[in-house]
């Protein structure tokens, strides 16, 4: 047999393989080395052959001489064998170095691979923690809840109801009930409107998020810059875009805005929302039986486009029109947005809700819906409703320029309309209003021809119009489709006995799209006579704006409230990165100082006082054991964490108050720094599981009971000595007080002593007589001590009753036995050797040392650990909240403009204001004269 010993090793991927093969002979020593090479030009088929028949013949003369005989065929026999076998361990040691050589090749295409991949770490920061999603399905939870005790309320009140009717309770009793619920079903309406319009911001937060994150992705992916394109907006979009400018406008020039637009007015229910519905070719708004569903102004910019879309300003939400879905998704956010505006009990809300809709066919034109007018106000409507619409519709329609397109119920009495009189109060003369008679189809029905007649041309109201026109904006179905409308609104103008055989009206004062050409068309007229007109009202507003702020800050940029709270911002998170930079020592120094004076007053009251007057050292010893066990137990680890926590906020709070020192400091900031960090505080909590360690460390530390050290020692009797001297100083206070000024301090700052403080001194002669007899004296009285005090002081005519003596007795005897344990502590400084001999048996007393040294260790290893919590942990943790807490208030302009006042940022924002709105104009000036 041969024994073969491979030793296979690679060079490079692409090179030949070389092989070293050691061959020893079984029947002989002899051992033969050969190197084989890559095989070139058939060099390696002969070594082999030559190799094959030399071995094949050593092994023959091997044998012959051992005197073996082996026949031919026995021999060619085991020749082919020993053949066979070479070939396959050959074979295997091929497909090894194949194998091998095939993974590094593999491998170094992987790492190639591997590096040409984007880096993707900054996703790990983009995208939320699992504990902000966790926070958030949370509180989606308790959304549900909420909106189920809604439910089981609503179902209650109805099953009351049907009660009271069936077992005939009293009237009153059923009010009071159903006021009740009725009560807390409007508050739970109101959280769970607070809770949506939360999720809201944060769902189109995090779109936002998204959208940021899937460009950087893309930009990363293809390594190219991408260049945003300039889409061309329309005259229509760019002249929406100067109104959304003009509606967050206000100022103290009494600038007003003076712009055209259609402004849509009509008493309750009169169709007014319907014919808006008409000329925009789409249901878009909220329905409701007889309520009021319109409760802000809702400002629509209809444009002509080859999709039928609509579009919120504040939002990128395209709804198709065309699926019925979206138009039902599109209903429910109108309406959600017009109940979130309304706030403080209020029924309707000046809040402008600007949306844009596109289709084809559309006229262009900007309309704005109103509120409607009401004669009556319903129970479950704010005071001032009536009085809130008429004052909104007032100032839509004063604007000189406004059309206004008056809305009049034509299947009621003209009567009873009272938006005609409003009409009529703005625009006497009648130059820019467009009156619309609305549900024909009932009125052919119910009305007198000839008043018909009259109402279309004007000469049954003494309010005067433009025009006047005729619609039909639906046949009582809510289902019905606009298309269906219409076309119903024409066959019915067609067939009309009132309007097509009698000639009442012409015809192009009927049907809604005769309408929206005549009042996109009266709309543009408007737009070019006035424009130029508003952009130079502008131009001087913000010259007197200019120059009012070069006069008052001549040095300063005119940065708005956003420039402002990103400048806040950074300096708030720069002073929370010098948090983390706070030394080791100084945290110690602050957490120890803390942490004392939060348990000082425990250890002195609870343990010490106690322990120390119990009158031996071994009871003395047993109890402070007992006691500071049961406190580690218990109220020391979250008195700790307390301490850590004020220990934290005192150091963030005086490096905000170091920085408003600096000579570069702005104190605009102030207000808004304060508001994040008081807001950051009160969300931050130390971590719960910090307890259960602080009290497993507090626990061993308290059972070493035996100073170490001399240095340690010396340190325990400087830290008694220091807290004895402080609880002197406040008893001292306490006494001076009581028994009033002394004798130098009534010569010199000319006080008296009361009658009181005089008595009590008079106590304080006899209770010292009883300390200078016994210095070893118990901490309370006897009954004889008690009757021998008072009948002293009975022969100098001072009447004091058990209970006076003992409050004066209480702050004698405590500075007595304060002075005593100073005494003692002056003693101890010097007895360490002799209690390292004697222990608990050494003459001195020294065991309120030992307990102030276990104090102080516990004090040490508490705040080590607080500290390392605080640089590891808490200071991010704080450093999160503070984040969010800005993230909050950068998307809350009304909390941003009550933070950041003064008339510096008020000036800002004006000039700011102004020049986007005459930048605007500009634009839309210069696109406006290319159209013509």
């Amino acid at each position: 047999m041969l024994r073969i010993y491979q030793n296979t090793y690679r060079r490079t991927a692409r090179k030949a393989v070389v092989y070293s093969t050691k061959v020893i002979c079984c029947n002989h020593s002899t051992l033969c080395n050969i190197t084989r090479q890559p095989r070139r030009n058939g060099a390696g088929a002969q070594w082999e052959q030559h190799h094959s028949r030399s071995h094949e013949q050593f092994l023959l003369a091997g044998n012959q001489a051992r005197g073996w005989t082996i026949p031919p065929h026995s021999r060619g026999y085991g020749m082919f064998v020993v053949r066979i076998l070479k070939g396959a361990l050959k074979l295997r040691y091929l497909v090894l170095g194949g194998a091998i050589g095939g993974g590094v090749s593999l491998s170094k295409k992987y790492e190639d691979w591997k590096e040409g991949l984007p880096d993707m770490k900054w996703l790990e920061d983009a995208l939320p923690q699992g504990e902000r999603w966790s926070q958030f399905s949370q509180n989606l939870i308790e959304m549900g809840s909420v909106v189920k005790n809604a439910i089981d309320i609503a179902k209650e009140d109805i099953r009351s109801k049907t009660t009271v009717a069936a077992l005939g309770i009293p009237a009153d009793e059923s009010r009071k009930k159903y006021e009740k619920l009725q009560s807390q079903v409007e508050t739970l309406q109101t959280e769970i409107m607070n809770v949506q319009i939360k999720y809201q911001k944060e769902l189109e937060k995090m779109e936002k998020e998204n959208r940021e994150l899937r460009q950087q992705y893309l930009i990363l992916k293809t390594n190219k810059k991408t260049t945003a394109k300039r889409i061309k907006k329309s005259l229509i979009d760019m002249y929406s875009e100067v109104l959304d400018e003009l509606s967050g406008y206000d100022t103290g020039y009494t600038m007003a805005d003076h712009l055209p637009r259609v402004v849509v007015v009509g008493d309750q229910s009169s169709g007014k929302t319907s014919v808006l519905e008409s000329i925009a070719k789409a249901r878009i708004f909220p329905r409701g039986s007889g309520e009021m569903m319109t409760r802000a102004p809702v400002k629509v910019t209809l444009a002509e486009g080859p999709y039928h879309v609509a579009q919120f300003r504040d939002t990128d939400r395209e709804y198709d029109l065309t699926k019925e879905s979206d138009l039902a998704d599109l209903r429910r956010e109108v309406e959600f947005r017009m109940r979130a505006s309304v706030r403080g009990g209020k029924t309707v809300s000046n809040e402008v809700i600007a949306m844009t809709v596109k289709g084809p066919g559309l006229q262009r034109m900007v309309l704005v819906d109103l509120p409607g007018i009401i004669s009556t106000m319903t129970v479950d409507m704010a005071s001032d409703t009536k009085d809130s619409i008429h004052q909104m519709t007032k100032h839509y329609m004063s604007n000189p320029n406004a059309i206004i397109l008056c809305i009049q119920d034509g299947s009621v009495d003209a009567e009873r309309s009272n938006v005609t009189d409003l009409v009529m109060q703005c625009d006497p003369l009648g130059r820019r209003t467009i009156f619309v008679l609305t549900k024909v189809d009932l009125a052919e029905e119910l009305a007198d021809p000839d008043r018909i007649r009259k109402i279309l041309s004007g000469k049954l109201f003494p309010m005067k119009a433009l025009g006047y026109y005729a619609v039909v904006t639906g046949r009582g179905r809510k289902d019905d489709s606009i298309d269906a409308i219409r076309q119903y609104e024409e066959d019915f103008f067609k067939n009309s006995k009132l309007f097509h055989r009698r000639g009442v009206i012409m015809p192009h004062q009927v049907t809604s799209r005769n309408l929206s050409l005549a009042v996109s068309d009266r709309f543009w007229k408007m737009v070019r006579e006035t424009i130029e007109q508003q952009a130079d009202a502008f131009k001087a507003t913000r010259f007197n704006l200019e120059t009012e702020w070069k006069n008052n800050f001549p040095r300063l940029r005119e940065s708005g409230r956003d420039e402002l709270f990103d400048k806040a911002k950074g300096e708030i998170l720069d002073e929370v990165v010098t948090l983390s930079q706070i030394s080791a020592k100084k945290w110690d120094d602050a957490l120890t100082a803390k942490l004392w004076e939060k348990l000082s007053n425990y250890v002195f009251e609870n343990v010490y006082l106690p322990a120390a007057q119990s009158g031996s050292q071994n009871s003395f010893n047993t109890m402070v054991d007992i006691k500071l066990r049961q406190w580690a137990e218990q109220a020391l680890p979250a008195k700790s964490v307390e301490a850590g926590w004020e220990a934290l906020q005192q150091e963030f709070i005086s490096l905000m108050e170091r920085a408003k020192k600096a000579h570069d400091h702005d104190n605009v900031f102030d207000q808004l720094k304060a508001a994040v960090v008081d807001e950051a505080i009160r969300r931050h909590s130390w971590e719960d599981k910090a307890i259960d360690m602080l009290r497993v460390i507090q626990l061993n530390t308290l059972e070493d009971r035996f100073v170490h050290d001399k240095t340690e020692w010396d340190q325990a009797v400087k830290f008694l000595e220091n807290s004895v001297n402080t609880k002197l100083v406040q008893t001292d206070e306490t006494l001076s007080q009581m028994f009033g000024p002394g004798p130098w301090t009534r010569f010199a700052h000319w006080k008296s002593i009361t009658q009181d403080q005089q008595k009590r001194r008079s106590v304080k002669g006899e209770l010292d007589k009883i300390l200078k007899n016994d210095v070893k004296h118990l901490p309370s009285l006897s009954y004889d001590e008690l009757t021998t005090v008072r009948k002293n002081l009975q022969r100098d005519n001072v009447e004091v009753d058990t209970d006076y003596i003992r409050q004066t007795w209480f702050p004698v005897y405590r500075k007595h036995f304060l002075q005593q344990a100073l005494q003692r502590a002056k003693e101890c400084r010097k007895a360490y050797y002799l209690y390292t001999q004697q222990g608990a048996e050494c003459e001195v007393s020294c065991s309120d040392v030992v307990l102030f040294w276990r104090i102080q260790q516990v004090i040490k290893v508490t705040g080590n650990a607080l500290r390392q919590q605080v640089i590891n942990r808490e200071a991010r943790r704080l450093d999160k909240e503070i984040k969010a807490v800005l993230d909050e208030f950068s998307d809350d302009e009304e909390r941003k403009a009550h933070l950041l006042t003064g008339k510096r940022v008020q000036l800002a924002e004006e000039l700011i204001k102004v020049r986007q709105i005459q930048e605007k104009l500009e634009e839309f000036i210069n696109s406006l004269n290319q159209e013509k």
